[in-house]
Order: structure tokens, then sequence, then C-alpha cells
């Protein structure tokens, strides 16, 4: 069984054409977690920061104790950024 069988198709690429911010997101934890962490990065750019905004939104479920809102606010906005200079960076 290969690891493409359980990847999401992006709607995007799949019914336009045109590939979305998020294309290569999946492949590149795949690859971050096969330990190939330059590929993964080459794949997509916004990887370690993802994986990072993933790991603190779920701490801001367990811990309650702190509100995490705030941080979370600031990494989705540092994410948007990279995600849109890697887009621009990968197709211009």
């Amino acid at each position: 069984m290969d690891i493409d069988d359980f990847m999401l198709t992006c709607p995007s690429k799949k019914f336009l054409g045109i590939e979305c911010l998020g294309c290569g997101a999946q492949r590149a934890i795949v690859l971050v977690f096969e330990g190939k962490f330059y590929e993964a990065f080459q794949m997509y750019p916004a990887v370690y920061t993802l994986l990072l905004f993933l790991l603190t939104l779920g701490l801001s479920f367990i811990d309650k104790k702190r509100k995490y809102s705030n941080i979370l606010m600031i990494m989705v906005v540092i994410n948007l950024i990279i995600m849109i200079i890697g887009y621009i960076y990968k197709h211009y």
C-alpha cells in the first residue's frame, strides 16, 4: 500500500487545474516524518510553521489554563505570509 492512496485530492487542482496555497502540505508532512527535512521544505516552505501551529493548537485543547488565541493568530499570519511567498516563488 502506498501513502498516495491516503492523500486528499486538492479540489482546486482537480477541477480548475490550479494549485492552491495548501498544495504540497500533505506530502511535505510525510517527508518530515520520513526524515527528509530539506525535501519537505522544498515541497512546501510553510511545513514547519504549519506543524508548529498544529502542535500549539493541540496544546491549547489540552492546557485550558492558558490562553493561546493571541499566539495562534500570530502563527496564522506568519504561516500565511510564508505560504504566499512560497506560492509566488514556486509559480513565478
